[in-house]
């Protein structure tokens, strides 16, 4: 193995062992897990977080100039992205906020520059297209996305047919296998 596989090899035992919970845990469309990737202690946890940042940052296309992290899980992983590889960061809201600036996008300005979208774990792809139109129309070009986390669910695929590249960290066959079901 080389240094860099021996490397990510360590990064993902720590991530399977903090991040990986075998739990009860409801989807937004109804479905029940028996395991998830739970991105709150990956972000909760400094050391973690700032190696797991290191290690997207190789993932970031030379072309990028401004990341985009989709809330809530994607916020910490673009903050410390951000401090890692020096691009500005904005962060999208699901949708636009109720009240004081009534903003979707918060940040950096957009200026047209060449956005990549940050997120914890992608499953179907849904929201990273939703977020991607929305840079979109808001004038930001958007032609890849990052993840820590992609499960085998046609993200992928639904992001390409929309002219985005999905780069994954790591990908559900690198965990070790959950104890009891499925996982998120």
């Amino acid at each position: 193995m080389t240094t860099t596989s021996t490397s990510l090899a360590g990064l993902t035992a720590r991530l399977a062992e903090t991040a990986c919970v075998t739990a009860p845990f409801h989807l937004a469309d109804g479905a029940r897990l028996d395991a998830y990737f739970d991105e709150y202690r990956l972000a909760a946890d400094p050391a973690l977080l700032h190696d797991t940042a290191t290690a997207l940052a190789g993932l970031v296309p030379e072309s990028a100039q401004l990341l985009a992290g989709i809330e809530l899980g994607g916020v910490p992983l673009v903050v410390a992205l951000s401090a890692v590889t020096g691009l500005p960061a904005v962060f999208l809201r699901r949708r636009p906020k109720g009240y004081g600036s009534h903003r979707q996008i918060e940040g950096a300005p957009l200026d047209g520059r060449r956005t990549v979208l940050v997120d914890d774990v992608v499953r179907s792809g849904g929201q990273l297209l939703k977020m991607a139109r929305t840079l979109r129309i808001a004038g930001a070009p958007v032609a890849d996305a990052l993840c820590v986390l992609e499960r085998p669910l046609g993200g992928r695929l639904l992001l390409g047919e929309h002219r985005v590249t999905l780069h994954s960290l790591l990908t559900e066959a690198d965990l070790p296998p959950v104890q009891g079901g499925d996982a998120a």
